[in-house]
């Protein structure tokens, strides 16, 4: 499954290049931001490709950064695993009522809306995991809500957004994040209202996600060290060592 879903992203990323690339898109700060102006010039793929046996290397680029968009390089199965070793109980009672009875239709729904944008469904899923502490909420929104990645929560109750089920609050988080890390348009339409804030393409990695550690002072999330924290789930996710880096030895991890 996983070399087919390979396969296909290729094809995928192939079609979109011929149908997007090149096409202006417009520069908009969000004020929660601060996002500075300007488009980040992409890095080129530190080796050759092949499409025999291609293999989607999340952090091959000039910085080894973990890149948001691209294939998705895990299955539903992998992240099913990593949620069930958190011992924690699946909220089903409400989530059932958004369309993801179980953690499995869960997992399944994330991929299918990640690959439907060309973002990486490990990102979205461990940002997810993140937000809501492992799907237990207990910040300002709650499981009703369906937002699964803390959209328009400001802090001091503000409960952010709402959205009518499961898979149209992972929608809205892709399409954020594809904001961020793309200057391509959407595939599907539009339903994250602050997509139109952001300034594109200013965060094409994870490790950029925090405001904070972000070189040109934008990102999602303003608490510090935010994308070296989703960096080492995706780690844990694929069974590979991570190290932060040594600016954030004396942070809590």
């Amino acid at each position: 499954m996983y070399r087919f879903r390979n396969s296909f992203c290729l094809r995928m990323m192939v079609l979109a290049g011929v149908l997007v690339f090149g096409t202006p898109a417009g520069v908009l700060a969000e004020e929660a931001d601060h996002s500075m102006e300007g488009q980040i010039s992409k890095p080129q793929s530190s080796g050759e490709s092949d499409t025999e046996g291609f293999v989607d290397d999340s952090t091959d680029n000039t910085y080894g950064y973990y890149t948001i968009m691209g294939c998705t390089t895990v299955d539903a199965e992998d992240m099913v695993v990593q949620y069930e070793a958190q011992n924690v109980e699946y909220p089903s009672g409400i989530l059932t009522e958004g369309g993801a009875p179980d953690i499995d239709t869960f997992c399944t729904i994330v991929i299918e809306e990640a690959d439907a944008e060309g973002v990486r469904g490990e990102v979205v899923f461990e940002q997810a995991m993140l937000e809501t502490g492992w799907l237990q909420f207990g910040g300002d929104a709650s499981a009703g809500q369906f937002n699964f990645s803390g959209l328009g929560t400001t802090g001091g109750g503000v409960a952010g957004n709402s959205f009518p089920d499961v898979r149209t609050g992972i929608r809205a988080q892709v399409q954020h994040l594809k904001a961020y890390a793309s200057s391509e348009e959407l595939n599907q339409a539009c339903v994250d209202n602050r997509f139109q804030y952001v300034s594109r393409e200013s965060a094409p990695y994870v490790e950029w996600l925090g405001i904070q550690e972000n070189p040109y002072g934008g990102g999602w999330a303003a608490g510090r060290n935010y994308g070296y924290k989703l960096r080492s789930l995706l780690a844990e996710l694929k069974g590979e060592e991570y190290t932060w880096p040594e600016s954030t030895e004396t942070v809590e991890k």
